[in-house]
């Protein structure tokens, strides 16, 4: 019995594989469209995740700065657009560049300072300034020149700046050489009462001498920059007077100079015009000078023109045209444009009327003078 069930076992197992396989082959094919098992021998390239394409960019279009500090020990850190330091403190600056121009406070240059010191060296320009003080407080700037001869024009691509804070207790105003200012308000341009602070952190507020009152700054009409001071966005006739501020940081409040406010409407016109001619009453052969003046506002171009005795026959003179911007008080700068008629050899047939016409967008103005002989 025992012999017959392990027959049968071993009939069976023979049997079994060869079963298995005809079932196999007798399935029919799969349709397409019905599920397929990868044969997992192939090889799959992994996806990485897609990249956006970088749009490119305009070189033209994009400033670099160029402007680093130097640090101890020879290390350099780029600059930020403010920078605050201890009065007293030495700084060097450095512009990466070949022909490096700077820009700084004109203070340091009105008292010709012995204490800065600016170099140009093969690979950059070097800005040293030693033992500062409140005063020293501003904007510090540099750019590359490119030069075409003697023509330069600067490079707008490179360039830095950044504005210097020299934190002073005892000096929470930048210090000014007077004790009195005046600011003119023009309705058509913003107006700067100029008390900036030596730390940006003080805290400023505005007041009027009489009545005596605070004034307020609601961030529109009026605004504080600790760069610039107080700025009157839209000044009116209403504003005029006497004003100061006041500044407070971790000790007693300190005031500032006092500010007076003159309002100007400048007139839209022709421009006003004088003439003056030296001598007045000149000999044969002598040299006359005829100037004609023009004050205006500074982006104001004027054109100048004349007539004069020996015009119609050709007499030969010299006639210059120039101009230059005067500060008159922070915030406020007046252009004088001048045209100069010169006579090197006076002849009797040039004496008579000099007659300059001074013209803008607005229109012309004429003005005259005598020259007689003696």
């Amino acid at each position: 019995m025992r012999l017959w069930v392990l027959l049968s076992l071993l009939l069976l197992q023979e049997t079994l594989p060869h079963v298995i396989g005809q079932s196999a082959k007798s399935k029919r094919p799969k349709e397409p469209g019905e599920n397929k098992i990868k044969p997992i021998n192939k090889k799959v390239k992994p996806k990485g995740p897609k990249m956006k394409e970088r749009e490119p960019i305009d070189s033209s279009s994009k400033s670099q700065s160029i402007l680093m500090q130097v640090m101890d020990k020879g290390r350099f850190q780029k600059l930020t657009a403010t920078l605050s330091l201890s009065a007293g403190q030495s700084v060097e600056l450095r512009c990466k560049g070949s022909n490096v121009t700077w820009s700084y406070p004109s203070y340091l240059d009105t008292f010709k300072d012995s204490r800065l010191s600016i170099k140009q060296l093969d690979r950059y320009g070097q800005l040293i300034l030693t033992n500062s003080t409140a005063a020293d407080t501003g904007e510090y700037s540099c750019w590359l020149q490119l030069c075409n001869g003697n023509k330069c024009r600067k490079d707008e691509t490179k360039m830095g700046s950044t504005y210097i804070f020299f934190a002073d207790k005892e000096e929470l105003f930048v210090p000014t050489p007077s004790y009195f200012e005046i600011v003119y308000l023009n309705p058509d341009k913003p107006a700067v009462i100029p008390c900036r602070v030596t730390t940006p952190s003080a805290k400023v507020t505005l007041h009027r001498e009489f009545p005596a009152e605070e004034i307020e700054t609601d961030g529109n009409d009026i605004i504080y920059d600790a760069k610039r001071g107080f700025v009157y966005q839209h000044p009116t006739f209403d504003h005029k007077g006497i004003v100061y501020c006041k500044a407070e940081s971790q000790g007693a409040p300190q005031i500032s100079i006092k500010y007076h406010l003159l309002y100007v409407e400048v007139p839209k016109g022709p421009p006003s015009a004088t003439i003056v001619a030296s001598p007045g009453r000149a000999k044969v052969s002598d040299g006359i000078h005829v100037v004609c003046t023009v004050l205006g506002e500074p982006h104001v171009d004027v054109n100048f023109s004349w007539q004069y005795p020996g015009q119609e026959l050709e007499k030969p003179v010299i006639i210059q045209n120039f101009w230059r911007l005067i500060n008159r008080g922070t915030g406020h700068t007046t252009r004088i444009s001048k045209s100069v008629l010169i006579i090197e050899d006076f002849e009797a047939r040039d004496a008579g009327n000099y007659v300059c016409i001074a013209q803008n967008l607005q229109g012309a103005t004429t003005v005259a003078t005598r020259v007689e002989l003696n």
